[in-house]
């Protein structure tokens, strides 16, 4: 996992974590084109292509709603559902899953403003991201935040099948900004939110998310 501060983004819109995989592919690229190895060269140009556009980075309009939770994630709601309890938040609280497939933005951005209590960080597996074991058994990486009117959530980044490399950017007391791009976990993946129970959920499953644009529901 890394766990360096989120880098300012570059001219392009690109995550700056994706950087290195694009100069790498370029790199290629142009070796094989230079020793007219045409067919593979042409096959790693589209390669490249491909990298350039996971690691996209645009810019989100934010809602005005002070109230309302802003997803973390783009991608497509799998859970909503009530625990009575769970590993990050004390009691009973809702539980929010959005899954990423290799197609989607993988940026990840701050739900809602807050001061980050806890990161914690749990190695594991890296089973299909759409499994509710994956919660469990996967890596991931979780953030615990409390609002200013003292209201903890949590955010939690789970690896996929193919993804193996979580990134976070955020530490402990650090105080957040909704919508801030915070990390990202790269090639697929899935991000939990556990909420008070008397959250006001507006969303439903199946529904698809855009990171920082989607409103997930109201703190009460």
């Amino acid at each position: 996992m890394d766990n360096s501060k989120w880098p300012a983004r570059a001219i392009l819109p690109v995550a700056q974590p994706g950087l290195k995989f694009i100069f790498i592919t370029i790199l290629i690229t142009g070796m094989l084109f230079y020793f007219e190895w045409n067919v593979f060269a042409w096959i790693c140009f589209a390669a490249t292509l491909f990298v350039c556009w996971f690691f996209r980075d645009p810019d989100r309009k934010l809602p005005q709603d002070e109230k309302c939770l802003i997803s973390p994630a783009d991608g497509r709601v799998i859970i909503v559902e009530k625990l009575e309890e769970s590993q990050y938040l004390s009691g009973p609280c809702l539980k929010i899953s959005i899954f990423m497939n290799v197609f989607n933005v993988h940026v990840n951005r701050v739900p809602f403003d807050g001061v980050v209590q806890k990161v914690e960080y749990h190695p594991g597996k890296f089973m299909n991201a759409s499994f509710d074991k994956a919660s469990i058994h996967n890596e991931r990486n979780a953030l615990i935040i409390k609002t200013v009117n003292d209201v903890s959530f949590a955010v939690v980044q789970i690896a996929g099948l193919v993804a193996r490399r979580i990134v976070n950017c955020v530490k402990e007391g650090e105080m957040l900004k909704k919508g801030d791009r915070y990390g990202m976990i790269q090639f697929g993946s899935r991000l939990d939110l556990y909420l008070p129970c008397d959250f006001n959920v507006a969303v439903s499953v199946g529904e698809k998310t855009k990171a920082g644009s989607t409103i997930i529901g109201y703190m009460k």
